[in-house]
């Protein structure tokens, strides 16, 4: 990555935020936060701007990895008390009122990982002796105001929740598992805005009901250009227009590494009302890049349509490996031939919200018959998604397209999802997305 220039903000040296990277990301190595630019330090925990790039030809600290590694550390949050070498870069940033971006790397659940917390400002420096009695330089941070919650607070509510989930409807929660046991983990229904229970009134599906005439012979792994579409972790390693997972006639067992959409929902999600989308969904959990979220579910009918190709994005080594070849130059995305109806039945996949930046993309899947016009609608994570972060989908429409764009996210809707949108920006030849509701009279073009 580096001999082919794609390692971020190293020849000029950024003070403040990163472009792109947003309080609460998320990280699961030292060395992601050095090629992204946000610190430039593999194992110290001070990273400064050089003097050679300053504009003063001084050296100014910029960003700071609190992971309690000394012990004479204070860490409340808001406000952080750090241990750290040298002092005159700490001294000049103090001076300078620089900000300094704060990364908190700490234990979730087995994994270790790094958030960005926000900025910083050093307001007091000093020198005492430490615990241990050797002399030791402490410097005083306080993050600055109005900035969003810090994701490694999220973090750890996130993971009491999965340690002590509720077993009682507290306030916002509507239901504790508005799958009715359905999927492998609950998936809640949150609404803290107004009394809208919409999700409860529909029967929750899991699968989607393809006719009986697709059904054919099995499909194994090795037909996905001759090896695994994932790894040992279940992660997708390259979007493909289509991968084929082994099926109900394979002879592997169910534990089989090339099953991973048919063990279905490994997260802990909720559908949540929201003042921006109507309802939406998230997780409760920290979810990896790559990782299997959720199937789109409805009844099948025949019709044709698309989602934004998105998957084209995932593993595409082609920038770093010059030789690589994409999936994307040598197969071919199949047609879609069908659409779904969610008037009564639907899944917590259809309450996701569009977006031209996801961080949700569509796969398609075959494993239980071998017609591929008609491949299951598998929900890949595009990036490592922080719990309570609102998923996004790209329904490859335009972005002045009608704010809400969820499959389900219509009050009342009685029809078909979508079909209606196919009609209205047909005369625009737009490529619509693969859902509509004919029923619906408020999903009108702006």
């Amino acid at each position: 990555m580096k001999n082919n220039g794609l390692w971020l903000n190293r020849d000029k040296r950024i003070v403040g935020d990163i472009p792109g990277i947003l309080i609460g990301d998320v990280f699961f190595s030292r060395m992601e936060l050095f090629v992204i630019g946000l610190h430039g330090q593999i194992q110290a925990g001070i990273d400064y701007v050089p003097a050679s790039h300053s504009s003063n030809g001084e050296p100014i600290a910029t960003s700071i990895v609190v992971s309690g590694g000394y012990e004479d550390d204070e860490d409340g949050g808001d406000v952080s008390l750090y241990t750290g070498h040298g002092g005159q870069d700490k001294n000049r940033s103090m001076n300078y009122g620089i900000e300094i971006r704060v990364i908190r790397g700490f234990r979730y659940g087995t994994e270790k990982v790094y958030v960005y917390d926000g900025l910083y400002r050093i307001v007091d420096t000093w020198s005492e002796a430490g615990k241990s009695g050797f002399e030791a330089l402490k410097f005083k941070l306080v993050r600055i105001e109005n900035q969003g919650e810090m994701g490694s607070t999220i973090l750890k509510y996130a993971e009491h929740l999965r340690e002590q989930p509720p077993d009682i409807l507290q306030n916002g929660y509507i239901s504790l598992d508005f799958s009715n046991g359905k999927e492998l983990l609950p998936v809640s229904l949150y609404n803290d805005i107004d009394g809208q229970e919409d999700p409860l009134n529909y029967e929750y599906l899991v699968s989607t009901d393809f006719p009986a005439f697709i059904y054919n012979d099995c499909l194994c792994s090795m037909k996905n250009g001759g090896g695994y579409a994932y790894d040992e972790t279940g992660v997708l390693l390259c979007g493909k227009p289509l991968i084929l997972e082994c099926g109900l006639w394979c002879p592997c067992p169910p534990s089989c590494r090339n099953r991973v959409t048919q063990h279905g929902v490994q997260n802990r999600f909720e559908a949540f009302r929201s003042m921006e989308t109507g309802w939406g969904v998230r997780s409760l959990d920290m979810i990896t890049a790559g990782s299997f979220l959720s199937r789109i579910c409805g009844d099948a009918m025949i019709h044709s349509g698309r989602f934004a190709e998105t998957w084209k994005d995932w593993g595409e080594l082609s920038q770093v490996f010059p030789d690589h070849v994409s999936s994307s130059q040598t197969s071919v995305t199949p047609p879609l031939e069908f659409a779904m109806d969610v008037s009564t039945k639907r899944n917590l996949a259809c309450y996701i919200s569009h977006s031209s930046c996801p961080n949700v993309f569509v796969q398609f899947v075959l494993y239980d018959h071998s017609n591929a016009s008609f491949p299951r609608l598998m929900l890949f994570a595009l990036e490592n998604i922080p719990p309570f972060r609102q998923l996004c989908l790209d329904y490859g429409v335009p972005d002045e397209s009608p704010a809400n764009l969820e499959l389900c996210n219509q009050p009342h809707s009685q029809g078909t999802i979508l079909l209606s949108f196919l009609h209205l920006y047909s005369e625009k030849s737009i490529d619509p997305m693969a859902f509509c509701d004919p029923g619906d009279a408020n999903l009108t073009p702006d």
